[in-house]
């Protein structure tokens, strides 16, 4: 009996043995895009955020004017119908120099960030009531903002000689933010060509500028060992696909490199679809796949504007959404030009941003904003105002924020200021909504945008409490049909109403037909109104 039992217990531990080794192996083992497809959900601290920064930043920055695509636009004299970057050219030629001469590879070198303080600038972030933060790591310049090992043009070899990204990422941690990191170079090979041209008229007529440039030029200057081809591409006539074979090689070791040399929660890429395809669909691969390894569970995410990639998060750039979604998503705005520029005039305020933070919310989505450092590193003062006041109102009414979730519709009263009176109905002025529809990127709100309604409301949820957001509040009465008692909404009683800020008690008056909100002329912000509504959930 005791040598069965033995025998028994042996065939158990041999079992047991085979299962933990089957588990390990299946640990171990990389899953393809397709098998973490079926894995990914989004994780609870990106659903949950609400509220990112983004600092999108690097040498394109140092020209003070010129626009965003400052690299590619000072190589050309006729920008076309790329009119933000008409500038660029006449600028370069003036500040810098002629093209020919002195290329955007010396402007890299006079890009110093030499006030940049990356835990002053988190703090801040952090204070203002961002719960992530994201740092450009290359842009269609290809220069690396970071340590790699793989690519000489960058930050550390040229320019601020400092790991912008790795500073960053210290910073982020210690604050306690998730980090995030954005690549947008996979068009560089096209986005490049200008610098192989010349001037087609002036005293430069047909002097070829930098770009074709090799790596004996730069012998007794002060970018000797550095090869201009690596950093603009081969002039067009010597590609072959051997060689952009190589690029979208090169592309996966840099990229690999950046989300494992650095504690990445979010890898951002600037395109509608991977970049370069299957190269990229390589790199978030290996990145998901080592967060299930390290976590037990993919708890990072990967954003992109993919429309039909369930496994990764959509970003909407400069915009928001029509409705609600079902999956959280993201928006991305910024004040004017995505690099700082002083040429450009501000796009925003403390309330367009507010607004588009709550409309983002009600249908679901993040807002990212971005914070165009100047050259040196620090945030604009008139950029920085505006960032208090958002802070401030976020910090005000962030239970309202964070954790939110959307209602069964996103608002009510939409479009309230296009009614006109017609009789005792008011409608809406349908040819004013669709001329402003065809006007307006993505539903952003901007300084030229016409004033909400003093009734249009926005709707979050969290937990068994219904926020209501008073977009543009005056003091009086607002109707609000969606929360009457016959509303095909909702059906339930309000027990109470109080505003978030001052928890001051509110009267209202709810009937089959709407909810009476009374909205006081006291309120704690001068921007959009926020009311915990109790009993409707």
């Amino acid at each position: 009996m005791m040598a069965k039992n033995h025998k028994t217990k042996y065939v158990l531990i041999l079992v047991l043995m085979s299962r933990l080794s089957c588990s390990c192996y299946s640990q171990e083992k990389e899953l393809t895009w397709e098998e973490l497809r079926e894995q990914f959900e989004c994780p609870a601290w990106f659903a949950e955020a609400r509220f990112g920064i983004w600092a999108h930043w690097g040498a394109q920055t140092q020209p003070e004017k010129g626009g965003g695509w400052y690299a590619r636009h000072m190589y050309m004299q006729d920008v076309g119908n790329q009119l933000w970057g008409t500038n660029a050219y006449p600028y370069h030629c003036e500040t810098y120099g002629h093209p020919s001469e002195i290329g955007y590879k010396d402007v890299l070198n006079k890009w110093k960030a030499e006030n940049l303080d990356t835990d002053a600038l988190l703090t801040y972030f952090k204070n203002i009531g961002a719960r992530y933060f994201m740092i450009l790591a290359n842009h269609h310049d290809r220069f690396d903002n970071f340590d790699s090992t793989h690519f000489a043009w960058n930050s550390v070899n040229v320019g601020p000689k400092r790991d912008i990204v790795g500073e960053f990422e210290k910073s982020t941690k210690k604050v306690g933010l998730k980090f995030g990191v954005s690549s947008h170079d996979d068009r560089f090979m096209q986005w490049w060509l200008p610098a192989f041209g010349a001037d087609k008229d002036g005293p430069y007529k047909g002097v070829p500028y930098d770009g074709h440039m090799t790596k004996e030029d730069g012998i007794g200057k002060w970018w000797e060992g550095l090869d201009p081809a690596e950093l603009y591409g081969l002039p067009p006539e010597k590609r072959t696909p051997q060689w952009e074979k190589g690029v979208k090689e090169n592309w996966v070791l840099r990229h690999k490199e950046l989300v494992t040399k650095y504690d990445v929660d979010m890898f951002w890429f600037d395109g509608n679809g991977f970049p370069y395809k299957n190269y990229g669909k390589e790199v978030c691969t290996d990145f998901y796949n080592r967060a299930l390894k390290k976590d037990g569970k993919i708890d990072v995410v990967v954003v992109g504007k993919c429309k039909n990639e369930p496994s990764t998060i959509q970003d909407v750039e400069q915009g928001g959404a029509e409705e609600i979604k079902s999956a959280p998503w993201q928006g991305t705005l910024t004040f004017n030009s995505w690099f700082y520029k002083n040429e450009r005039p501000i796009k925003h305020s403390a309330r367009t941003v507010i607004e588009m933070l709550i409309d983002m919310n009600s249908k679901n989505g993040n807002l990212m904003m971005n914070v165009e450092l100047m050259p040196d590193g620090t945030i604009p003062p008139e950029h920085r105002k505006i960032m208090d006041e958002l802070g401030a109102w976020v910090n005000l009414n962030s239970e309202a924020i964070y954790a939110s979730k959307p209602w069964k519709i996103y608002g009510d009263n939409l479009d309230s200021h296009l009614r006109v009176e017609k009789g005792a109905m008011g409608e809406i002025d349908l040819k004013a909504l669709k001329k402003r529809k065809k006007q307006t990127h993505f539903n952003t709100r901007t300084l030229a945008s016409p004033a909400f309604g003093h009734d249009e409301v926005r709707f979050v949820t969290k937990g068994d409490t219904l926020y209501l957001f008073v977009m543009n509040p005056t003091a009086g009465k607002i109707k609000v049909p969606s929360l009457g008692l016959s509303s095909k909404y909702n059906s339930e009683k309000i027990s109470s109403i109080s505003m978030i800020g001052n928890g001051s008690a509110i009267e209202f008056e709810q009937t089959p037909e709407a909810l009476m909100l009374n909205v006081p002329e006291s309120r704690p912000n001068k921007y959009a109104a926020v009311f915990k509504v109790e009993g409707v959930l």
